[in-house]
């Protein structure tokens, strides 16, 4: 069977043939099955997808007068000839369903597109069918389906990756995670809306084009910049990777990356685990403390128990001339170096004794402030960016170099206040929160119950 056989005997697309040749290579190439008949209703053109979905070959085809007998039931001939050859006199497409027969006597139910098809002198010359199996088009529809429902109405984010790890396609949750518009997104570098976590992003989506899919999901802090200023979230993110199906061999077009914020759920987690482990310590310093024969140790032991995990480190200091003190003089509150941890190497936290000068404070020190307002004070170095401004802020402040952000408990005991335990951390942890003074509060209320208790022994031994 010649080509012009196959896609109608025309050659008026160019005298040499060439026109008809390449008719039927478009004709051959196409995913859909095509048919076409002339007015009269004859066969003029079939591809090689409708031999596929139906059997019959282009020879057996082309020629014959509609599909009564041979691609439709007799019975139902008359009913499908006639919806099909109504295209001719129609505007547009009409869309029908119809039950073919195969080749082998089977059944096939498919999903039709027929449309006129105009001669030069603009009267209808014909009809042209296009047509696939329903189920194979009710798949690619609910696939359209779900990729809009997923782009729309999605309750976690959506967002489709480019080869160049730029944003191509992002629904509306995303949108809002990114704190930014689903237009204003597109296209632009990951490192423009994420402050942190864009370099593991990146990884992961850079894994996921040169390998695939990781087998689960994945957890990510970042930090999102947005117009009311930097956000820190953690996401669950899952990651798909995108071929053209139209290829021969898979093409990456990019990533499908899904994610979950799930940062209060995590916060929550962190916190209770937090909570455990510093009631933990407590207990634990408890017990270890009161196997102490000199109450003075005990108030060190509180204090190494206290640093695991909270702090990097901590200064105990007394009231001069409080709690029972002879000789004290009136006037502002002077404190005395009672306890401190290492500043080289770790270890357990010393005593400096239980007498001596009173520690060198500027007036409004915050362990000042807080021995006289019994109660906690928080201080940060604030803007100092250089580490030579914050080591000077910590020097002018009697404390480590390191030091970065403090936080000062008052020790009471009996109605009285008998000191303040100060805890550092240095540049590379967080700030000291509300929940870390509250459990600085509990730790202070036992250092400050030993420190009385050890001066009640002094003063009986004495």
């Amino acid at each position: 069977m010649s080509a012009s056989r196959r896609s109608g005997t025309t050659d008026e697309l160019g005298e040499d043939g060439g026109g008809s040749d390449l008719l039927a290579a478009l004709l051959e190439g196409m995913d859909a099955a095509l048919c076409a008949f002339d007015a009269d209703g004859a066969v003029t053109h079939w591809n090689r997808e409708a031999e596929r979905i139906l059997g019959w070959t282009a020879a057996e085809a082309v020629g014959r007068k509609g599909f009564a007998g041979w691609a439709v039931r007799r019975a139902d001939a008359g009913e499908v000839e006639e919806r099909l050859l109504s295209a001719m006199h129609a505007p547009g497409r009409q869309v029908h369903e119809f039950a073919l027969v195969t080749k082998d006597g089977g059944r096939v139910l498919v999903r039709t597109q027929s449309a006129a098809v105009r001669g030069p002198d603009g009267k209808p010359a014909g009809v042209y069918c296009a047509f696939s199996e329903v189920h194979a088009q009710m798949d690619l529809e609910r696939s359209i389906a779900l990729s809009e429902a997923l782009f729309e109405d999605a309750s976690w984010g959506v967002v489709l990756v480019d080869a160049d790890l730029r944003p191509a396609v992002v629904n509306t949750y995303a949108a809002r995670a990114l704190g930014i518009g689903r237009t204003s997104v597109l296209g632009r570098p990951l490192g423009e809306l994420l402050a942190r976590g864009v370099e593991e992003l990146e990884g992961a989506l850079t894994h996921v084009l040169a390998e695939g899919a990781p087998p689960a999901p994945a957890e990510m802090w970042v930090t999102v910049r947005t117009p009311e200023g930097e956000k820190r979230r953690c996401w669950r993110s899952s990651f798909v990777r995108l071929a053209s199906p139209l290829a021969e061999e898979p093409v990456p077009l990019g990533v499908g990356w899904l994610f979950e914020d799930v940062t209060e759920a995590k916060q929550g987690e962190q916190e209770a685990a937090q909570l455990r482990f510093r009631t933990n310590q407590l207990q634990r310093a408890a017990r270890a403390a009161a196997e102490c024969e000199n109450p003075a140790e005990a108030v060190t032991v509180h204090l190494d128990f206290a640093l695991a995990g909270f702090a990097d480190h901590a200064l105990i200091d007394r009231v001069a001339g409080a709690a029972g003190d002879e000789g004290a003089a009136p006037g502002p509150v002077r404190l005395v170096r009672v306890a401190a941890t290492p500043s080289g190497a770790p270890g357990p936290s010393a005593l400096t004794g239980q007498a001596g000068l009173p520690v060198r404070y500027p007036p409004g020190h915050p362990a000042l402030q807080c021995a006289e307002r019994a109660g906690t004070v928080r201080a940060d170095a604030g803007g100092a960016a250089m580490a030579e401004q914050v080591r000077d802020w910590a020097r002018e402040r009697q404390w480590p170099d390191d030091g970065v952000h403090a936080l000062c408990a008052v020790l009471r005991s009996r109605g009285r206040t008998l000191g303040v335990v100060t805890f550092l951390r240095g540049a590379g942890r967080s700030r000291f929160e509300r929940s870390d003074a509250a459990y600085a509060e509990d730790v202070a209320a036992r250092i400050g119950a030993a420190l009385d208790l050890a001066r009640v022994v002094r003063e009986d031994g004495s």
